[in-house]
């Protein structure tokens, strides 16, 4: 049952967002700043967004020396360097328009180990480097020397240096985007799932926190932006969920021999310090199948692998007490480079930032809300 004020007000839009995370945010902001006086919507089914928005390591990195190397034997070299092209351009984009101090933002470094079955990597750092000239100018990937005072074990023969990349803090650059909006006039509804869109009425179904209330909402044009739960809207999107599990130390008590963001096996494992703590996370490629989950539950395979890494690799004959864990969940497909496309007649979409929502959500929500303008 509703009001006579509530009806008048609060279901009609020009846009409405479904899903609050960077995309999304991004999405109605850019939008917004195109149409001032457009009256635009965001809604989000929990309290914080409920993807990997703010679950996520704070990794400001658009990928290792490995990982393009992992990159380059399924893809063509021109769209490998697009999407570094992209990660990177979405980097400098979010620290142009925010500013490093409301991001968190860090120039530490990125880095990544290599063990001694790795050293072909090795010989083809100089072909990568040439490879991403055209971006940076000069080379991105360098191998650092005197490792061994930063501590790890001595199965760590390589540390390969990435002076671009560094790390922010999610939480400021969520709490960023709340302000932008809030000066914006956007509406954000949060507690409300959306059950059902129908993309050529301008139609959202949602049900509320209690799945009590069935809310109509009408706007002419509608974004989806809900990554890995796109599939409930869109059953036959071509996306996979990718659960990433991430622990985070108990202060350590000893003086932490390194600083920046790390990555080991492809990019599949990554840590840094967070004030005095280790934040160690990912290894999903150690149970994948199982990993293609929207289940926010840990699992304790790849739990007890994160912890012997860190026993046993990065800080070797130190004790390290986990004080709390936690699971984002992420979107990943055939092809590396997100979805954005009409998908009905007032519909839209937005989704499918494989693991790189940080780097690219502003940019995919500006190029979504682009799109909608479109329409």
């Amino acid at each position: 049952m509703f009001s006579y004020w509530e009806k008048k007000h609060f279901f009609d839009y020009e846009l409405i967002v479904v899903g609050s995370g960077f995309v999304g945010l991004s999405t109605a902001i850019h939008y917004k700043k195109k149409h001032p006086k457009a009256n635009v919507l965001v809604l989000e089914q929990g309290v914080f967004p409920s993807g990997g928005s703010t679950k996520n390591a704070g990794f400001a990195c658009f990928g290792s020396l490995t990982e393009i190397l992992s990159d380059l034997k399924s893809m063509a070299e021109e769209e490998v360097v697009a999407l570094v092209e992209r990660r990177y351009q979405g980097l400098n984009s979010i620290r142009t328009h925010f500013g490093d101090s409301e991001l968190g933002f860090s120039q530490s470094f990125g880095y990544e180990l290599l063990e001694g079955s790795q050293e072909e990597a090795l010989n083809q750092m100089d072909t990568v480097n040439d490879l991403l000239s055209p971006i940076f100018k000069e080379d991105v990937f360098s191998l650092l020397k005197g490792t061994g005072s930063m501590g790890f074990s001595n199965q760590i023969k390589w540390i390969v240096k990435n002076k671009f990349e560094g790390e922010l803090d999610p939480g400021k650059y969520m709490a960023s985007l709340w302000i932008l909006a809030q000066q914006l006039q956007i509406r954000i509804l949060t507690g409300v799932t959306v059950k059902e869109i129908r993309h050529n009425e301008g139609t959202v179904l949602a049900e509320d926190g209690g799945g009590k209330v069935i809310l109509g909402f009408r706007s002419e044009k509608i974004a989806i932006c809900t990554n890995a739960f796109t599939k409930n809207l869109l059953p036959h999107i071509a996306i996979q969920p990718g659960r990433g599990l991430i622990l985070l130390s108990r202060p350590l008590g000893f003086p932490i021999p390194w600083q920046g963001t790390f990555h080991m096996d492809e990019g599949y494992v990554y840590f840094r310090q967070v004030e005095g703590r280790l934040l160690l996370g990912g290894a999903r490629n150690k149970d994948f199948k199982n990993e293609e989950s929207t289940e926010f539950v840990v699992n304790t395979k790849i739990k007890s692998h994160l912890a012997q890494l860190a026993a046993e690799v990065i800080f070797p004959d130190k004790k390290v007490v986990w004080e709390t864990e936690w699971t984002g969940i992420m979107a990943f497909g055939g092809i590396k480079s997100p979805i954005i496309r009409q998908v009905g007649g007032k519909t839209a979409v937005g989704v499918r930032l494989g693991g790189m929502g940080v780097a690219i959500g502003w940019q995919v929500g500006q190029e979504l809300s682009e799109l909608l303008s479109s329409m």
